[in-house]
Parts: structure tokens; C-alpha cells; sequence
């Protein structure tokens, strides 16, 4: 595949080198990874391979992608909005090559996930996937991720995406964000005590975030609402009865960060993308394939200050 420019202007009326594939999934590969000699594994290349693809990449392009900076590198802003093209770009020459290639794959792929990420993430997810893939069947289930567990275990279930909050950050994190308290707007509710909460079920990982952060400053609280589905508790923060620990990503409308200093910061929560050691199959790897690359691309368009970077990587 290749793009071609014509710019309309004195010196630049012929048609010039269009971008190639393999030089636009390696740029990929580098911002996802965070440096070029992990990026170089990712495709199957050595460093060297990998810098003289970025020189040729930029020779097309004619301007400099990267900043160097100590042993940092840094996108400029014409790599910045050049990734952006290269991810759409993939994405589609992925997807046509995908459907011609896998429209025979069959089979059945169960699927758990808590029900807050099956509204936030899974549309996208399954839309891409059904394009691909539209003869395989994938089986949703929707419970807390304690209870996704063991149904991975038994193998009732092949993929599951659980939340945890956790400094030990395994390989298969891919999502995380920051973990806020939130309430409606102009709320009152964050300066009552005993502080009115809206929470999720008693195993739920943000749950015992906040309840462990409050227990550690000694600020009186009291379970004030509960909702297994977030939603639940946005309907309480609405009508200013409570506050909650949420995902920034849901803070919105209605919704504002609370801004009370004598509320315990709560860190971040992750999202574990976990496999049933019993499941495997061409329908299996491919929706593993698919999640992943969803949250790759959610992540690329984090807001800044989300605590997930992706334009500094580190060059070693």
C-alpha cells in the first residue's frame, strides 16, 4: 500500500515515494513498546534495521520525526499526528486482509468481563471483530471479576478482562487510568461526614481502594449506596447524595472531579487481560488479537496527563 502527494506547488508536482507498510508498522511498534530495540523484537528485526527504517521513513515524510532528547526520544509534532495516520492506515489494511483471510474461521469464543467495561469497551471490540471474523460466535458473559476468576480456571470461560489495583503490573495490564472521586458538579456531598459513599459490590477493587485510603486518614465514612454496575452509582452522585470512586475516563456531563484536598488521592486502576489455560484455536487467538489491539488504540488517545504516555519512549 502506499500514499502518494502531489503538494500543487513549483518543485513538488511529481509524484514521490509513497509510506510502506512495514515502515509504518515499525513507527507503531516503537511508540507502543517505548524503544526502538523492544520495537525491533516486536517486528522481527535488529535495532540497526529498525533505525535505518525510521531515517527512510522520515526521508518520505521530509521532515524529522523524532527528538532526541538525553537518552529519551520524542515525537515531534509531525510524528505525533503521523502515528495517527499510521494506526488508521493499519488498522484498515489489517481488517481488508482479515476478512478475506480468516471469513472461514468458525467456532465459538466465551468472552467474561465486568458490566462496566462491556458498555465502555466491547462495542468497538466486537464491531471490528464481527468484520473479520463474522462466522465465529462470541459468548458474553457480564459478572464481577472475582467471579470471572474461577470461571477461567474451570474453563467455562476463554478470555476475561478483570480490574485490579496493583503495583506489580503483570504483561498482560492493558488499560490503565487514574482512579478519582467524583460527584455532580457544585456537590455538597463531599463535606458531610460521616462521608456518604456510592459503591460497587464488597469485592470490587476500586471499592477497597478508596474504603483502605479512607481507613488509613481516619475520615469517617458510611456505604450510603450500592450498585454492582456503575451506573447505579452515578444516579446517587446526580442527586448530590454521595460520592465515589470512578475511572476519569467516566467523569463527565454532569459529573466533576471532587475537589476536597482531604479526600486520600487513589492511585490507578488497571485492566488484566486474562486467558483460560485450557482455551486455544484460530477463533481464540484472533479475539485475543483484537482486544488487545483495542486497548493499544484506546491508550493512544488518552488524554494527556492520564498517566499513559505515548509519545516519549526511552532508546535503549
Amino acid at each position: 500500500m502506499a500514499l502518494v502527494a502531489d503538494c500543487g506547488q513549483p518543485g513538488f508536482g511529481a509524484v514521490g515515494p509513497g509510506l510502506e507498510i512495514d515502515l509504518l508498522r515499525t513507527l507503531v511498534a516503537i511508540v507502543n513498546t517505548g524503544s526502538f530495540s523492544r520495537a525491533a523484537t516486536a517486528v522481527y528485526r535488529t535495532p540497526s534495521a529498525v533505525s535505518m527504517q525510521m531515517k527512510r521513513l522520515e526521508e518520505i515524510v521530509g521532515k524529522p520525526i523524532f527528538a532526541k532528547d538525553g537518552r529519551s526520544v520524542a515525537l515531534t509534532p509531525t510524528g505525533e499526528e503521523l502515528v495517527g495516520y499510521a494506526r488508521r492506515i493499519l488498522q484498515l489494511s489489517d481488517e481488508a486482509l482479515s476478512r478475506f483471510r480468516c471469513q472461514s474461521t468458525t467456532g465459538v469464543v466465551r468472552l467474561g468481563t465486568p458490566d462496566d467495561y462491556a458498555t465502555r469497551f466491547l462495542p468497538p471490540i466486537l464491531a471490528r471483530f464481527a468484520a473479520t471474523h463474522p462466522m465465529v460466535q462470541v459468548d458474553v458473559t457480564c459478572l464481577s471479576s472475582t467471579s470471572l476468576l474461577p470461571l477461567l480456571d474451570e474453563g467455562t470461560l476463554d478470555i476475561a478482562l478483570v480490574s485490579v489495583c496493583s503495583a506489580h503490573t503483570p504483561n498482560t495490564i492493558v488499560h490503565r487510568e487514574p482512579l478519582v472521586w467524583a460527584g455532580v458538579k457544585r456537590g455538597v456531598a463531599h463535606e458531610r461526614r460521616p462521608l456518604p459513599l456510592a459503591l460497587s459490590g464488597p469485592t470490587c477493587s476500586w471499592r477497597l481502594r478508596a474504603l483502605g485510603e479512607l481507613d488509613t486518614r481516619n475520615i469517617p465514612y458510611r456505604v450510603a449506596y450500592t450498585s454492582q454496575h456503575y451506573i447505579g452509582q452515578v444516579a446517587a452522585l446526580l442527586a448530590d447524595l454521595a460520592v465515589a470512586p470512578l475511572p476519569a475516563s467516566v467523569v463527565t456531563g454532569d459529573l466533576g472531579l471532587v475537589d476536597d484536598p482531604s479526600l486520600p488521592p487513589l492511585g490507578y486502576y488497571e485492566i488484566d487481560l486474562k486467558t483460560s489455560p485450557r482455551a486455544s484455536g484460530p477463533a481464540f487467538e484472533a479475539l485475543l488479537s483484537h482486544i488487545r489491539q483495542s486497548f493499544v488504540e484506546e491508550q493512544a488517545r488518552a488524554m494527556p496527563g492520564s498517566g499513559m504516555p505515548t509519545n516519549v519512549m526511552a532508546v535503549a
